[in-house]
């Protein structure tokens, strides 16, 4: 490690928490040079949905490189392209009844937000944006004044202007509605809010700690924005491409967005890739006016394309998620009960789920001694009280038991460290009340 932290800049994270050097990588499991196995529940920060080095998709892309197939091509049209507007229209867009024209912007999910900012502006002339509390959508500066972190925005160097931030659905708790709170701001022309060209949000807040909108907020959400004729920008990057059980995070709530970001996952093989989806009517661009030396990244269009075809031609695949999901949902409950002292509480949508902890730095711990026995977990939230499952989609269950269970093995370890010190952050719960609580 010592070249790493020789000669690597200090904004280095990751590697910080994992401090090993992996060397090789099939679906859920890492391999260091030491020929240690470590199961994977970050999967690139959720850009790994189909797992390391997919045979599927790496047979397409090898073979489309043998070929010697286009690898840049600026915004040409290239036959990777080709068949990947194909597949996506044929599978994606017309089996949902979506009617969206496709943007490539630059490789990067920022890259997205950025243009789906500059469209909303230039198409409405407002220049403000409401986004929401917890919210994450990048740190160039445009997303950046849109993410509600502190520890980002503080390395802006610059004021973060013209973003207004509302609160997220159960931002104060359960019983306070903060559509209403939102929609008094927007009608009452005294609130000091001015009228917005777009309201932003995650379905499921990744980075911001697995905060989730009800389907119904997200209904509310979407009509508020159609009554005050404001841009609803849906940002899918973490939760899309099957992360919460769905191609696209919002599809249960029944709404349709105006624009739609997509990236981390959608090449389907951890190459840079992103998109903007927006309405037919919101496409006033003119030629060239937002663009960028990388948005031909047909290697990507060619492991997407293969993607889309082994994954989501029917729904197969959803519903092996969603018994995923309901497994990881069944053990983060358990852990509930079974860890009382932890102060512990289930939180998160299909396999997008995790742990909050009462104590953050708890939660920290967890994490380290989980990389200690094997398994590759972070943590997320304002204060990283939440140990965040981001595991393939595609892993085999036995071993997501088999990480889920090493996991357990990981609160067990901290929570009796902090008993023989008498540093509890709670006072212990029976835990059949603790489980009953968790699931209400």
């Amino acid at each position: 490690m010592n070249i790493f932290n020789r000669l690597e800049s200090e904004v280095r994270g990751y590697v910080r928490s994992f401090p090993t050097v992996f060397c090789s990588a099939k679906n859920a499991l890492l391999v260091n040079e030491a020929g240690q196995h470590y199961i994977d529940f970050l999967a690139g920060a959720g850009s790994l949905n189909y797992g390391h080095n997919h045979p599927i998709l790496k047979k397409s892309v090898i073979e489309y490189m043998l070929d010697d197939g286009v690898v840049h091509g600026l915004d040409m049209a290239t036959l990777a392209k080709k068949e990947f507007m194909q597949a996506f229209e044929q599978h994606i867009l017309k089996p949902r009844q979506l009617n969206y024209k496709i943007q490539f912007t630059g490789p990067t999910g920022t890259n997205a937000v950025e243009a789906a900012l500059k469209l909303a502006r230039n198409n409405t002339g407002r220049n403000n944006v409401i986004a929401f509390t917890n919210g994450f959508h990048g740190v160039s500066l445009g997303s950046l004044a849109l993410t509600g972190n502190q520890k980002f925005r503080e390395a802006a160097g610059v004021n973060l202007s013209d973003v207004h931030h509302a609160a997220y659905a159960g931002y104060f708790g359960e019983d306070v509605d903060t559509i209403a709170m939102l929609e008094k701001l927007l009608a009452d022309r005294s609130s000091g809010v001015d009228l917005p060209a777009a309201i932003i949000v995650e379905c499921v807040q990744g980075e911001g700690g697995l905060n989730t909108a009800s389907l119904n907020w997200l209904k509310r959400l979407s009509a508020l924005c159609e009554r005050f004729e404001i841009l609803l920008i849906v940002d899918d990057i973490q939760a899309g491409c099957g992360r919460t059980g769905t191609f696209f995070s919002f599809e249960r709530a029944g709404i349709k967005p105006d624009i739609v970001t997509l990236s981390k996952s959608l090449s389907g093989f951890g190459l840079p890739m992103s998109l903007v989806l927006m309405k037919p009517e919101l496409d006033i661009w003119k030629p060239g006016q937002h663009n960028g030396t990388f948005r031909g990244n047909n290697l990507a269009f060619v492991t997407a394309t293969s993607a889309i075809h082994h994954f989501w031609k029917d729904d197969c695949f959803a519903q092996q998620i969603a018994q995923k999901a309901e497994l990881v949902k069944k053990h983060l409950l358990d852990m509930v009960a079974q860890y009382p002292q932890a102060g512990l509480k289930q939180r998160g949508r299909g396999l997008m789920q995790g742990l909050v902890f009462t104590n953050p730095a708890w939660a920290d711990e967890v994490t380290s001694k989980a990389f200690e026995l094997g398994l590759i977990i972070e943590t997320s939230g304002s204060q990283g009280e939440v140990v965040k499952l981001l595991p393939p989609l595609t892993i085999e269950v036995e071993q997501l038991e088999k990480g889920l269970g090493l996991l357990s093995k990981a609160i067990a370890s901290v929570v009796q460290q902090h008993e023989q010190t008498a540093e509890l952050p709670l006072t212990p719960k029976n835990p059949k009340a603790a489980l009953q609580e968790a699931r209400a």
